[in-house]
């Protein structure tokens, strides 16, 4: 990945700590609250960057993945504590969206919350 001033390296898991990662974003982040049947339940807040800003540390051995609907969405979760810190979208295949609920805050300056109606909409968001 280039350098880039603007972006630092956020680093998170699940609550167990079995599944690790780091996410390369800025320090202010717009993260996207979904009202959809799933991300509500979850109180999901999504962090949506192209896969090689994310890096899987270590857990891959210890999710497991849920599809519903069309199938698509790669929805991971740790089978030890059942958190769900990251998954692939459906309306970005080739990306991942982060929950910033499960980044260590010390490197986050500022978060904006952007609603989306994923409950009576399909949404499309844009990468940091």
């Amino acid at each position: 990945m280039p350098a880039n001033p603007d972006i630092v390296i956020h680093r998170g898991g699940c609550h167990c700590g079995e599944v690790r990662f780091e996410v390369h974003a800025a320090e202010n982040i717009d993260v996207y609250d979904c009202n959809c049947s799933i991300c509500q339940l979850l109180a999901y807040l999504h962090l949506v960057v192209p896969r090689d800003r994310f890096h899987l540390i270590s857990g891959d051995s210890n999710l497991v993945t849920y599809t519903f609907n069309t199938g698509i969405a790669q929805h991971h979760f740790c089978k030890t504590c059942g958190i769900k810190s990251f998954y692939v979208p459906r309306s970005h295949p080739d990306q991942v969206s982060v929950n910033v609920r499960c980044i260590e805050p010390d490197t986050i300056n500022k978060v904006t919350t952007i609603p989306i109606n994923g409950a009576k909409t399909n949404w499309l968001i844009k990468c940091q």
